[in-house]
């Protein structure tokens, strides 16, 4: 993290790696191709993965069978090549003044035997093996003791990153040190500072330069711990920074429709028609909605909510406060399924009020399709909700106000920004998902949105029991499921689809329904199968049977992860549990639990186990927290698969890590809130170093980048 805010340093840190001492064009270019390092603001910022300490010398005789990494001082002579049933091997003996062992190498002999110099004493490091009753080190790290003199000396040597290819061409963690030492002789060790000394006082953080210093040249393990706390809360503060200037800009730039009239539509559907009463946590979000709304500015909140807390009740309730305001809402899904449970949902809710709503998704007709873009076009069409028919350019509204976007890391950039041109200003936006966000993850990834969390369930829902169960065990599970079915109840059973073999899916599939027909004959019991192969109509079909209680039994692939809502569904079996991820499994439990009885989810899994497995089964069984789940998530995926590939791009940190560094990530957010909202014009000359990198890492599109 340096910066280049003085300009002396700032063409330093810009110069390509090629013209540091000791580098040269091809060794630079396997630095870029391996490491990304084609500058040397690049290695400054080649942050060392880990230290090895470098404090004893030992002597031959102290050496043990066992002994790890060790470093000698000593002579060496005697080269000699040995013959091997591949290739060769180049040994030398290795002499101090208690005895001697042998250094070998297996690749590289003739530009190890070009460059040894011999009766001369060298610094060797490496791992020690014992083979037929003779020490060796195999491929040492070597320099000639007055060189290693010269060196900056540490008691915590650094280790960096390597590749096979930069082994293979010599650049070895030995060379990285010495390109790093020579970075620091031609920078003459200067680096800018890049924070105020406001929030160096109040976060008590190491300076610039000693961090800078001590991470590449620890002297001690508490010095190495201040520089990394200095360089995190660093790269966070200026990654929080970004995100709340974005958000800012967006606010005081993109003006949003006002809607400052809560009026009849709302005010009869809370108090004559409202289902349930609001939990706190809805009443909570609300006000915030509505607040956006009455700005000036366009509204962009993303709403958190567990599968069953209610968002759907709030997004209808935004819609109303939109037509009470003379505007149309628009309600987006992923899944022709999930838009046509909302459609049935809030077609429901607002019957009463004689409110216009409509689907329109891939399946819709022509004849559906006219009436849909004429009322649209004249207004009298209040809420429309649909697929990504919705982004087409021939769907035109009169007056579109509100875009309620459901799930959206499924939807494109380009697909969502075409809701943005269907007015005159954009309309406000709500993006709503069931996915539990850890929340520092979605301070990393959607820091640039307004976030609000649904954290409690309605009331009167029962909490949904999770057992485990072996396979073995399955003949006492079938006897449960007749009896709940006896009761009156309906079952999911859900085989996992994971597509490189669908063939195989395909299968399990057909052999699971065929040993639960066997099982769970006709007459008495009735059984529906749903899987991507089918047609949509036939999905439909199906699916409705289900949903009328005409089939008691759902088998089915994970098509039912969103989606179907049938309150008398209470037991959810999962079959081959251990291959289904942990929000996958949340999800599919989300399916049952939604009627007034105790539900249960049963997950299936071989005994055989791997230790994620386990940790994510027992996560299940323990919790129905949704946050908690995805916190387990976090630790076991990462934040680049827990996020998928489109959004991890802003998580390739350098050197903090969200899954352990989340109360600097707070501090971090915190601290660059204040800088922004006090001083967003960038005037306060106390922030100059702050706004000088702030604007250099926009410039360049990276933070480290710029902090060099």
């Amino acid at each position: 993290m340096f910066s280049y805010s003085r300009k002396n340093n700032a063409i330093i840190f810009q110069t390509a790696i090629s013209y540091l001492k000791g580098v040269g064009p091809s060794r630079a270019q396997i630095l870029g191709k391996e490491l990304g390092i084609f500058t040397y603001g690049d290695l400054a910022n080649f942050f060392p993965n880990r230290y090895i300490d470098r404090t004893r010398f030992y002597k031959i005789k102290e050496l043990q069978p066992n002994s790890s990494e060790v470093q000698l001082i000593g002579m060496i002579s005697g080269l000699r090549t040995v013959k091997q049933k591949r290739g060769s091997r180049l040994v030398a003996q290795f002499t101090d003044d208690s005895g001697q062992m042998e250094l070998v190498w297996f690749r590289g002999a003739k530009w190890i035997k070009d460059s040894i110099k011999g009766n001369v004493p060298y610094v060797i490091f490496g791992k020690v093996t014992h083979f037929n009753g003779v020490f060796n080190m195999p491929h040492p790290e070597m320099e000639l003791l007055s060189e290693y003199k010269k060196g900056f000396k540490t008691a915590m040597q650094p280790v960096y990153r390597s590749t096979e290819l930069l082994t293979n061409k010599g650049v070895s963690n030995r060379v990285m040190q010495k390109m790093v030492q020579q970075l620091y002789f031609e920078a003459k060790g200067k680096f800018g500072e890049t924070l105020s000394q406001k929030i160096i006082d109040q976060q008590q953080l190491i300076s610039k330069n000693e961090a800078m210093f001590s991470i590449h040249f620890p002297q001690s393990q508490e010095q190495l711990t201040k520089a990394r706390y200095r360089l995190k809360f660093e790269e966070l503060f200026f990654i929080q920074l970004q995100l709340i200037v974005k958000n800012l800009t967006n606010k005081t730039k993109n003006k949003g429709y006002v809607f400052d009239r809560v009026g009849d539509h709302f005010h009869t559907f809370y108090k004559n028609h409202l289902p349930f009463e609001l939990t706190n946590a809805q009443k909570m979000v609300l006000k915030e909605i509505r607040k956006d709304l009455n700005t000036g500015a366009q509204m962009n909140r993303l709403l958190q909510g567990d599968v069953g807390s209610g968002k759907t009740i709030v997004a209808v309730l935004t819609m109303l406060i939109a037509i009470d305001n003379g505007f149309q809402s628009a309600l987006i899904a992923p899944t022709e399924i999930l838009a046509s449970q909302h459609f049935k949902a809030v077609e429901e809710l607002l019957l009463p009020l004689g409110i216009n709503v409509r689907l329109l998704t891939g399946s819709s007709t022509a004849a559906q399709r006219r009436v849909i873009h004429q009322e649209l076009e004249s207004g009298s069409l209040h809420i429309i909700i649909g697929t990504h028919a919705l982004f087409e350019d021939k769907v035109i509204f009169k007056n579109l106000g509100l875009a309620i976007i459901d799930e959206q890391h499924r939807f494109g950039v380009a697909q969502r920004a075409k809701m943005w041109m269907k007015n005159d200003l954009p309309p406000h936006i709500l993006v709503m998902t069931a996915t539990p966000i850890p929340r520092t993850l979605a301070m990393s990834v959607y820091g640039d949105l307004d976030i609000s969390v649904i954290d409690e369930l309605p009331p009167g829902r029962k909490m949904i029991k999770t057992i485990h169960r072996f396979d073995n065990n399955r003949l006492a599970v079938f006897k449960f499921l007749r009896d709940e079915i006896v009761k009156g109840r309906q079952v999911y059973i859900v085989y996992p689809l994971i597509q490189e073999s669908e063939q195989l899916d395909y299968k399990d599939l057909m052999d699971g329904y065929e040993s639960i027909s066997r099982e769970f004959p006709l007459p008495d019991f009735r059984i529906s199968i749903v899987h991507g192969k089918m047609k949509s109509a036939d999905k439909e079909y199906e699916m409705q049977r289900f949903v009328k209680g005409e089939t008691q039994i759902m088998v089915a692939t994970t098509v039912i992860e969103v989606g179907v809502n049938v309150p008398n569904a209470s037991v959810m079996i999962i079959e081959s549990a251990e291959r289904f991820g942990l929000s996958q499994l949340h999800q599919l439990r989300g399916r049952v639990g939604r009627g007034a009885d105790q539900s249960y989810c049963i997950l299936m899994s071989g005994q055989k186990l791997s230790k994620e497995a386990k940790t994510r089964l027992q996560t299940m069984v323990s919790t129905n927290d949704g946050f908690k789940i995805a916190e387990v998530d976090l630790k076991l995926r990462g934040p680049g698969d827990l996020m998928g590939t489109q959004q991890s791009g802003v998580l390739n940190l350098k050197i903090a890590d969200i899954v352990h560094d989340a109360d600097l990530l707070y501090k971090a957010r915190k601290a660059a809130r204040e800088v922004a909202y006090s001083n967003l014009g960038h005037t306060d000359p106390a922030y100059a170093h702050v706004w000088q990198t702030f604007e250099s890492i926009l410039k360049n599109k990276s933070l480290w980048a710029n902090i060099s």
